[in-house]
C-alpha cells in the first residue's frame, strides 16, 4: 500500500512504529508527560495541551475549540459533509494556535493523541490522519482515543479523582452508567435502549422552533415555565435495571406540541426537563446501589460526564441524589463537559503512562463501543 512505502524504504513496516516509540519511552523516567490532543468527531474542531500524570489533576496549557454551530444552525442539526470540511480548512490553524498558547513546540510533545472514533466518520478521518503525519513528522507516539472514554477519564484531569467510580455518560448520542476501574477498564452497567438523552433535547427544540443546539435553548426556556403542566411519561422508571428510553418521552412531547392545545412552549420545556431529570436520577440510583454492592470498601464516588452533564438543573438533581445515597460527586465545569481536545490529552496521558501506544495502521471507527476500548 502507498502509505508503507516510507517505510518500506527503509526497511520498516508500520507495526515498527509503535515498537520504536515504546523503546524510546521504556527506559526513561517521566513524572509527567505532555501531549497534543486533537478532537474532531462532530462538529467543533478542537486542539489542546495538557501536562500531568495519572491521577491527576492536570494542567491545560492550551484548550482551543472552533465551534461550527453557526455553519450547521441553517439545518437544525449537524451535517456530516459540512462538519468533515470545516475541519479540514481550520485544523491546521488550530493545532498551531494549540501550540503557540501553551508555548510548546510539536517535539516538545511527549505524544500525539487523536479522536479514532466513534463519531462522524469522515471528521474522525481528518484529525487522526492529521495526528499521524504529526506524529510521524515529529518522532512521537501516536496515541488512538476512544472519544467516550476520553468524557469517562475528565474528572481525573480536573480533580483527580481516584478509582473506582460510578460514571453516567449523558451526551448528545449516549447515555449509560458505567464503573470505571481506570483507563480502558469499564463495567457496563446501563445504556440507551433507543434514544439519547441529548438527542431528546435537541428534538425537543426543534419541535419548539429553539435555535440549534438545543440544549441549552431548552434549559433556558425552562426557567421560565412550569415542570408539572404537562403529564408526560417517564420511560424505564422504577426498573430494577440501569438502562435508559427516552424515545417514547420524545414522541410525547411532539403529540403535545402538534395536539393544538394551547400549551406554552416554557411549559412544554419545562415538562420536558423534568422528566429527564426525574428519569436520569431514577436510572442513577440504581447505578449507585449496583456500584456500592461491587465496590463497597473503595469508596463511594459519582461522576457526571458528556454535553449533557452542562445542564444546571440536572447537575443541581444529581448533587442532591448523591449526598441522598452518601456519594460524593464531581461534575467537570460545562466547558469541559462538551466535546474539547484537553479530555483527548489527557487519555492520551494515561495512555503514556501505560506504555500504550498504537501504530500508524490504526483506522478510524464511526462505532466503538466504550466496553470495547478495554485493552
Amino acid at each position: 500500500m502507498a502509505r508503507c512505502e516510507p517505510f518500506a524504504a527503509h526497511g520498516f513496516v508500520l507495526a515498527d512504529f509503535k515498537r520504536i516509540c515504546f523503546v524510546l519511552h521504556a527506559g526513561m523516567e517521566i513524572s509527567t508527560f505532555t501531549v497534543l490532543g486533537i478532537e474532531t468527531s462532530c462538529d467543533e474542531t478542537a486542539a489542546a495541551v495538557v501536562r500531568g500524570a495519572p491521577p491527576g489533576p492536570g494542567e491545560i496549557l492550551s484548550n482551543i475549540v472552533f465551534s461550527q454551530i453557526e455553519d450547521h444552525r441553517p439545518y437544525g442539526g449537524v451535517v456530516p459533509e459540512i462538519a468533515a470540511r470545516a475541519h479540514v480548512e481550520i485544523l491546521d490553524g488550530v493545532i498551531e494556535e494549540a501550540l503557540s498558547g501553551a508555548d510548546v513546540a510539536l517535539g516538545d510533545v511527549d505524544a500525539v493523541a487523536a479522536t479514532a472514533g466513534p463519531g462522524l466518520i469522515g471528521g474522525v478521518m481528518v484529525g487522526l490522519v492529521t495526528a499521524k503525519a504529526l506524529a510521524l513528522a515529529s518522532g512521537k507516539p501516536l496515541i488512538g482515543i476512544n472519544h467516550l472514554e476520553a468524557h469517562a477519564l475528565t474528572a481525573r484531569l480536573t480533580h483527580g479523582t481516584d478509582v473506582p467510580y460510578l460514571l453516567l455518560l449523558a451526551s448528545g448520542g449516549h447515555c449509560q452508567l458505567l464503573a470505571v476501574r481506570g483507563a480502558g477498564a469499564f463495567r457496563l452497567y446501563g445504556t440507551t435502549i433507543d434514544d439519547a438523552a441529548g438527542e431528546a433535547f435537541d428534538k425537543t427544540a426543534k419541535l419548539l422552533g429553539l435555535p440549534y443546539p438545543g440544549g441549552p435553548a431548552v434549559e433556558e426556556l425552562a426557567k421560565r415555565g412550569d415542570p408539572k403542566s404537562l403529564a408526560l411519561p417517564r420511560p424505564m422508571l422504577g426498573r430494577e435495571n440501569c438502562d435508559f428510553s427516552f424515545a417514547g418521552l420524545k414522541t410525547a412531547v411532539r403529540h403535545a406540541v402538534k395536539s393544538g392545545a394551547a400549551h406554552r412552549a416554557e411549559d412544554v420545556a419545562a415538562s420536558f426537563q423534568q422528566a429527564v431529570i426525574e428519569v436520569v436520577c431514577d436510572r442513577a440510583r440504581n447505578g449507585m446501589r449496583r456500584f456500592v454492592s461491587e465496590f463497597a470498601a473503595d469508596g463511594r464516588r459519582l461522576v457526571v460526564a458528556g454535553g449533557v452533564a452542562a445542564n444546571t438543573a440536572l447537575r443541581s438533581a444529581l448533587s442532591t441524589l448523591a449526598a441522598e445515597e452518601g456519594f460524593t460527586v464531581t461534575i467537570p465545569p460545562p466547558r469541559l463537559c462538551t466535546d474539547n481536545a484537553a479530555m483527548i490529552a489527557w487519555a492520551g496521558i494515561e495512555r503514556c503512562a501505560a506504555r500504550n501506544f498504537d501504530s500508524l495502521a490504526l483506522e478510524a471507527r464511526a462505532r466503538w463501543p466504550l466496553a470495547a476500548a478495554q485493552r
